[in-house]
């Protein structure tokens, strides 16, 4: 049974997304063993340091968006269905993005004379990544609402990438800065916020009801929550440049309840499955989205209460690893197999000696990983709660173990 519709007309050359995938696990592992040395600076709240800046561009820059990058060369294709626009672009785009991205954060800790310079760098390869995407959706026959939500994501980063270059070419000395602190929240937001959560957003409409096999569900409420959560980032970002508090408060009002209505239609989603048993790395993706409600009301109450930096450190911190890193590795630990699958043996289906896609993945292996990341994720809570250096310490030692075993079982699929 081919799970996504379309899928022969418009497959792109596995080694483009598995390049992408195989960096991020990587970044992802590198990133948790750096955060590891770092305990005292994290759980007393100080992250505006050279080596926490570079931990956080390894983690989103190097994780997030490459695996994004990676799944979009799969995914777009297959949900918009139409063909990646040029496949040897995007092997040269990926070259270009890899070694900058790794220089830009390496510059960031050890030589930020050069930050500036390794930035453009990995500007060019996301720049030359949303050309790719925007010829590749041009080409879609009938635009949706996935469209929508994904191409403002692309928007979002594209913002994100020049406010990044702003504040590299502060970092370096080339460009003296007034107002710096607005340039960098609004960077933070349009990135976690803008990038990542539309871009969630948009492929839960096609990801989730692919695996429950869900049908007959409603979709109004995809409009109205784009809109308000768009108000809702539009909101928030003027008040940094306006120091109005009220309008802070309002952003982060529209944010929880655009949030709450998208929590709401997925369980609308769920609810019309006809899989009544969901695989364990979805569910950890469902999860994933709990937290990022929880986190996103956390945040709504803590805009009336506490506006401290350390706060919102914490929060912009909880949000990257319970929503973002946790959606992702959720996801990767369902699609990798199936995409392997799907390029290695669907033409042998029935012969001997074929694995089944469940034979792919370690599931009792995910299921152990994904408890310990939920119960590391708690521990931190209590770390950052009570600022407790020693015990983030151990809990971060225990997560970036995880995240190595989790990139290693993922990379391991690919050898079977």
């Amino acid at each position: 049974m081919n799970m996504m519709p379309g899928l022969a007309k418009t497959e792109t050359n596995i080694k483009l997304p598995f390049s992408f995938i195989i960096y991020s696990l990587v970044a992802f592992s590198a990133s948790q063993i750096i955060l590891a040395f770092s305990g005292d600076f994290m759980a007393n709240g100080a992250f505006r340091i050279p080596t926490l800046w570079m931990v956080a561009h390894f983690l989103l820059l190097g994780w997030a968006v490459m695996v994004a990058m990676g799944a979009m060369y799969q995914l777009v294709p297959v949900a918009f269905l139409t063909p990646i626009w040029n496949e040897t672009f995007g092997f040269i785009q990926f070259a270009v993005t890899a070694i900058g991205i790794t220089s830009f954060a390496l510059s960031l800790a050890f030589f930020p004379k050069l930050t500036m310079v390794a930035s453009l760098l990995t500007v060019f390869g996301i720049l030359m990544f949303l050309f790719q995407m925007a010829m590749t959706m041009k080409k879609q026959a009938e635009k949706n609402i996935m469209t929508l939500f994904v191409g403002t994501a692309l928007g979002c980063l594209l913002l994100t990438i020049l406010l990044g270059m702003v504040l590299a070419a502060s970092v370096s000395g080339h460009l003296p800065l007034s107002n710096h602190l607005a340039v960098l929240k609004s960077h933070i937001l349009l990135g976690v916020a803008g990038w990542f959560t539309l871009l969630i957003f948009g492929f839960s409409y096609k990801m989730v009801p692919m695996f429950s096999l869900s049908h007959g569900f409603s979709m109004k409420l995809s409009k109205p929550i784009y809109i308000i959560y768009m108000i809702g980032l539009l909101s928030a970002i003027i008040s940094f440049w306006t120091n109005i508090t009220p309008a802070f408060q309002l952003g982060m009002l529209l944010l929880f309840v655009s949030f709450t209505m998208f929590v709401w239609n997925m369980r609308e989603i769920i609810n019309k499955r006809l899989k009544k048993n969901l695989d364990k790395p979805f569910i950890f993706s469902l999860i994933a989205i709990i937290i990022g409600w929880i986190i996103h009301l956390v945040a709504f109450i803590a805009s009336f209460i506490s506006m401290s930096p350390f706060v919102f450190g914490v929060i912009i911190y909880l949000y990257i690893l319970g929503w973002i890193v946790f959606s992702i590795m959720g996801y990767l630990y369902k699609i990798v197999p199936f995409l392997w699958w799907t390029h290695k043996y669907s033409k042998e289906m029935g012969k001997p000696n074929v694995p089944t896609l469940k034979q792919l993945m370690n599931e009792k292996l995910g299921v152990i990983l994904f408890i310990i990341s939920l119960q590391c994720f708690l521990g931190f809570v209590v770390a950052f709660s009570y600022k407790l250096s020693s015990f983030y310490t151990i809990i971060q030692c225990i997560f970036a173990i995880t995240a190595v075993v989790f990139s290693s079982t993922v990379v391991n699929i690919l050898r079977k």
